[in-house]
């Protein structure tokens, strides 16, 4: 009686250990296989290696498709994938990310606003998007809008060259000279000999 109850006890233990999902080796293949055509410059490969085992449900297939397509050029096929994606995952930042290459392309900045508030939404210190958000106010002549967004990526990475640069033209722009000088010294510290930051502070003075 007591073997029986260990072989049942052994039966019950081994069912409960996971097995691997069905095809998910063919799936880690697929994947490798996208990866190597992708180093080769092979888009379209990479493409069709994951189209063969495409799942509407798999998160990780429609991210990877989102961003092949935007290498080919496919911008509205890489968008329908980034969406579905976001729908998978609503709270990841990644998806997001990966619609404001397709979304740039195609010059579709109101909808690359939405979609960075979205984000900031979710994570608020998101460095990348304050960055972007600041760049597209400045690139519109918008710099209180701007100011925020590259304060508080400032304030983050203190000695961050491109914010640094950012932000003291902005400064300029918005008529804050004091502010802008220091900033352009601090770009200069960052980056000695930096064109943009001289022709900054030769405004100045």
């Amino acid at each position: 009686m007591e073997k029986v109850m260990i072989r049942i006890m052994m039966l019950a233990l081994f069912l409960s250990i996971p097995l691997v999902a069905p095809g998910q080796e063919v799936l880690t293949e697929a994947f490798r296989s996208s990866y190597e055509a992708e180093n080769a410059g092979e888009i379209e490969k990479a493409i069709e290696a994951l189209t063969v085992v495409y799942d509407p449900s798999s998160y990780e297939l429609n991210l990877r498709l989102g961003w092949l397509h935007y290498q080919k050029g496919k911008m509205d096929e890489s968008i329908v994938h980034y969406r579905r994606a976001i729908d998978l995952k609503p709270y990841a930042v990644e998806p997001k990310l990966g619609l404001a290459y397709p979304y740039s392309a195609m010059a579709m900045w109101n909808d690359i606003i939405l979609l960075y508030e979205s984000i900031l939404k979710v994570d608020p210190q998101n460095s990348l998007v304050n960055y972007r958000m600041g760049l597209i106010y400045y690139n519109r002549g918008q710099y209180e809008r701007a100011d925020p967004y590259l304060e508080k990526v400032v304030n983050l990475y203190p000695f961050d060259y491109d914010s640094l640069l950012l932000f003291a033209w902005n400064k300029l722009m918005l008529g804050r000279t004091r502010e802008a000088k220091v900033l352009f010294q601090k770009t200069l510290l960052a980056n000695p000999g930096d064109e943009s930051a001289q022709r900054g502070l030769e405004m100045i003075r």
